[in-house]
């Protein structure tokens, strides 16, 4: 027995199936109007010589999660031709405007068309560019070693994407209200959930003045 499967051997008071890293899929969440920013899609600003929602999927795809599936709504079409090269489900969500738990159903049901067994899902932003990889790694190995259905980013004094959720809390994911979201899910579980320290997910890109402190960062 390998070190990893040591630690997954203790388990938890919350049990569930353990995923294989093969079963681990993604939703990206891209579909909003950026309507604090201006008429332009904040999925397509640059940063780094890349657009976020480029830099966010490129990000997915260098992770441990096999299925990506990436949400769209407002401009989709326009933003789908930044990412339509990529290896990854863009799902279009028709109900964007009722808010981010309509995306997340969305992006839930998609992966599970694929992948009717999926084990865990990740849920990033596109608008958090600082989140990479790593991060998203971390999560995943935290989620394996200590078996929460649910580990989540703990920043600015709040705890939320990006985070991870077992297939134990798909049905809670598929029965959001519209308006909900991870948070409404990571609160009301919040005694069993891990948490990991992401300061970095506290840089968000909402406002012109947000991008502007964005940009410094170059």
């Amino acid at each position: 027995m390998n070190k990893e499967e040591t630690k997954l051997g203790h388990k938890s008071s919350f049990s569930f199936l353990i995923p294989h890293p093969s079963s681990l899929g993604l939703v990206l969440l891209a579909a909003g109007a950026s309507k604090r920013l201006g008429n332009f899609p904040k999925q397509l600003l640059e940063f780094r010589g890349k657009t976020l929602i480029r830099r966010a999927a490129e990000s997915a795809l260098a992770s441990r999660c096999q299925i990506i599936c990436v949400v769209l709504g407002a401009n989709a079409e326009r933003i789908k031709r930044e990412i339509a090269d990529l290896p990854i489900e863009i799902a279009v969500n028709e109900n964007w405007a009722d808010g981010m738990g309509s995306s997340l159903k969305c992006g839930l049901g998609k992966l599970l068309e694929i992948e009717p067994n999926l084990s865990a899902v990740a849920v990033t932003l596109s608008d958090q560019p600082l989140i990479d990889s790593a991060i998203i790694n971390r999560l995943i190995e935290v989620f394996l070693e200590t078996q929460n259905p649910i580990v989540a980013a703990d920043y600015a004094e709040t705890v939320g994407v990006p985070a991870i959720f077992a297939s134990s809390m798909f049905e809670e994911i598929l029965n959001l209200s519209a308006g909900g979201g991870a948070k409404q899910i990571i609160k009301k579980y919040a005694a069993s959930i891990g948490k990991i320290s992401v300061p970095e997910a506290a840089f968000d890109v909402d406002t012109q003045k947000d991008y502007e402190n964005l940009l410094k960062l170059k």
